[in-house]
């Protein structure tokens, strides 16, 4: 009775690591060092993926010097970012996309956290107390979110290592995460 029971626990976990598996995001893990097919070309663009695939899938998480970033492709462009929210480090990649005063944004699925694809500024709803009648209107907090300059070419899609040399809030997370091993899972 006992192996019976042992048995059939067996066969739940496996089957729970099966969904989880089966549920995942597909990630791709690129290195641009070179191993793991990924390429990168003479003027140090990292090939992330075909525009195709981006399109269809409309986000695709990658590694870039061994940092996680997320690509997204929202009406008609690719946007790429860090890949964990500079709030505390939420999984992007996880996010909805919504517009927010003409400006596309990711939600971070941990705290509602915006951020504009394009720019990587924060937004929040605030109101001007000194006004005779306040009303919420959508204001930056600065530029927070490590953007990355994406390439296409001949339907290749490129993104530019970063420039470390200047320091954005999402840093933290991005260096918190690059030897962790995990492409933005949620954990």
């Amino acid at each position: 009775m006992l192996d019976l029971i042992i048995l059939s626990l067996h066969y739940f976990i496996c089957f729970l690591i099966s969904v989880a598996i089966w549920r995942a995001p597909k990630d791709v893990d690129l290195h641009s060092s070179g191993t793991g097919g990924a390429e990168t070309e003479p003027d140090g663009l990292v090939f992330i993926g075909k525009e195709e695939d981006i399109k269809k899938s409309q986000r695709i998480t990658a590694k870039v010097d061994g940092r996680e970033i997320v690509v997204f492709y929202h009406e008609g462009k690719c946007h790429a970012l860090d890949s964990r929210c500079y709030h505390e480090g939420g999984p992007l990649c996880r996010g909805e996309i919504e517009d927010i005063d003409g400006q596309a944004c990711i939600v971070c699925p941990w705290h509602k956290f915006k951020i504009t694809l394009e720019t990587g500024e924060g937004l929040y709803e605030g109101i001007n107390p000194l006004e005779p009648s306040p009303t919420p209107k959508w204001q930056s907090k600065g530029v927070k979110q490590r953007i990355h300059k994406v390439t296409i070419d001949n339907g290749n899609v490129y993104v530019s290592p970063p420039d470390l040399s200047v320091s954005f809030d999402s840093d933290y997370y991005a260096e918190k995460y690059k030897n962790g091993g995990e492409l933005a899972t949620g954990k």
